[in-house]
C-alpha cells in the first residue's frame, strides 16, 4: 500500500458554492454557540462565520481531489494531521466563494504518509477570502520519499512560550454532536456517525470529527481572550494527537499569550493529548 509522491502538485478545478446565513447558523449551533451575532440576520453581511467555518466550504474540494489522487481503498486510513486557516477577509452570507485544491507535499512518518492539500477559495471578484493547508496521514501506507511543491508554505505565527496553563475550559461533548455537526458542517464522513464504520476501520468507537475538536477550541480561546469576538481571528494552526470518543469531555487550555497570538492545546477526558501547538492570531 503506497501513495506515489508524483501525486504533489495535483490541482483540481474551483468548486463553486454560495454562503447563505442558514449554513453559517447552523455550524455555529452544531458548536452549541450562543453568542446572538452568529444567529442575527438582520445585521449587514448577515449572522457571523465561525473561525472554523470554512472547513465546511473546503470539504467537497478535498473529497475532490481525494478521489484525483488517493485510491478509494486508502480512504479509510486518512486521519486529520495538521489544520492551518488564514482568513484574508470573513466569509459572509450571500458569498459566492470559488475554491482550489491543490496538493502540496507528501512525505513519509513513523505511522505512514502524510499528505497536505492547500484549499484557496476566493469570492467572485478573485478576492483572497481564506487559505487552508489541511494535513492527512494514511496509517500504514508508505511512500518513495519527501516531495514538495514550489509553493510556499503558510508562514505559521511564532507561539509564546508555553508555561503552566493561564485558564483551563472543560467543554462537554455529547454523544450526538458528531451526527450533528455532519449534517450542520455539511461534512459527511461515516467514521463519526456510523459506528460500523468506525469499528470497520479499526476505531473502539465513534469519534469527534477533528474540525469541531479544533472549533470548540478556538471557541473557547475566542470567550477568554478575545473578548468574545469572532470577528478578530484572522488565523487558527493546531496539530491533532489524539481522538476524542464521544460521549466525553475535552480539555482546553491557554498555553499563553504574546500581544495578538494565544498559544493552546486540549487533551481530552484521561488528560492524554488531543491537540497540540494550537495557536489564535488575531487582528489588532
Amino acid at each position: 500500500m503506497t501513495i506515489p509522491s508524483k501525486i504533489v502538485g495535483t490541482e483540481i478545478g474551483a468548486v463553486s458554492q454560495t454562503i447563505d446565513a442558514r449554513w453559517l447558523m447552523a455550524y455555529a449551533a452544531a458548536l452549541g454557540e450562543e453568542d446572538p451575532r452568529y444567529y442575527d440576520t438582520t445585521r449587514a453581511g448577515g449572522p457571523v462565520a465561525h473561525p472554523l467555518f470554512p472547513v465546511g466550504y473546503e470539504w467537497t474540494a478535498a473529497l475532490n481531489l481525494r478521489a484525483k489522487t488517493i485510491r478509494a481503498e486508502l480512504h479509510p486510513r486518512g486521519v486529520h494531521a495538521s489544520h492551518h486557516t488564514v482568513i484574508h477577509r470573513v466569509p459572509q452570507a450571500g458569498d459566492r466563494l470559488l475554491t482550489r485544491a491543490q496538493v502540496i507535499a507528501v512525505r513519509p512518518t513513523r505511522s505512514g504518509t502524510l499528505v497536505v492539500s492547500r484549499f484557496s477559495t476566493v469570492n467572485r471578484n478573485g478576492q483572497p477570502v481564506t487559505t487552508t493547508d489541511y494535513g492527512s496521514v494514511y496509517r500504514g501506507v508508505g511512500t518513495e520519499s519527501e516531495t514538495r511543491a514550489a509553493v510556499e508554505p503558510l508562514p505559521r505565527p511564532a507561539a509564546p512560550a508555553a508555561g503552566e496553563p493561564r485558564w483551563t475550559a472543560s467543554v462537554a461533548v455529547s454523544l450526538q454532536v458528531a451526527h450533528v455537526y455532519t449534517e450542520c458542517a455539511r461534512i459527511w464522513n461515516p467514521i463519526h456517525t456510523d459506528l460500523a464504520v468506525a469499528r470497520a476501520a479499526g476505531l473502539p468507537g465513534l469519534i469527534l470529527h477533528g474540525t469541531a475538536t479544533l472549533a470548540l477550541a478556538v471557541s473557547q480561546v475566542i470567550r477568554r481572550e478575545l473578548g468574545g469576538d469572532p470577528l478578530r481571528v484572522r488565523e487558527v494552526a493546531a496539530r491533532f494527537a489524539g481522538m476524542v470518543a464521544l460521549p466525553s469531555t475535552l480539555g482546553v487550555r491557554c498555553r499563553g499569550r504574546e500581544g495578538h497570538v494565544v498559544a493552546f492545546d486540549a487533551v481530552d477526558a484521561r488528560g492524554e493529548p488531543v491537540l497540540r501547538d494550537g495557536v489564535v492570531r488575531a487582528a489588532d
